[in-house]
């Protein structure tokens, strides 16, 4: 297992606010905390990587900000465009071939950068 690099920090926002974003397109409503730690944590699973806790709860706290930030982003509404947004042929991996992606995740990497400098 590997430690959370600030690359991957911002893989797994970025995963986090897909999700976010995914489910309130589908419901209109925001993931719950718990639905965003098992997100977390099923990610981390997936892609080999462990945080603790509360690193975690840093980073599920970060996902509504940027979430809320990316809704003026052309995000799918569709379900098979929303779908799309995932390749899950092996794990759970978003496709950074997807320009709202690389968007998403060019955000998350601006706003963990914004606050390390704060520290």
């Amino acid at each position: 297992m590997k430690r959370l690099d600030d690359e991957t920090k911002a893989e797994l926002l970025a995963f986090l606010v897909v999700g976010q974003l995914f489910a309130f397109a589908r419901s209109g409503v925001w993931l719950r905390t718990i639905h965003l730690i098992e997100s977390a944590q099923i990610w981390l699973s997936s892609n080999g990587a462990e945080c603790d806790w509360l690193e975690r709860a840093q980073l599920v706290e970060a996902c509504r900000v940027v979430a809320l930030k990316a809704l003026d982003l052309p995000f799918p509404q569709a379900e098979a465009d929303l779908v799309q947004l995932f390749n899950l042929n092996r794990g759970w991996f978003l496709d950074y071939r997807k320009p709202v992606v690389q968007q998403i995740h060019a955000m998350c990497v601006a706003h963990l950068s914004h606050d390390a400098s704060m520290i």
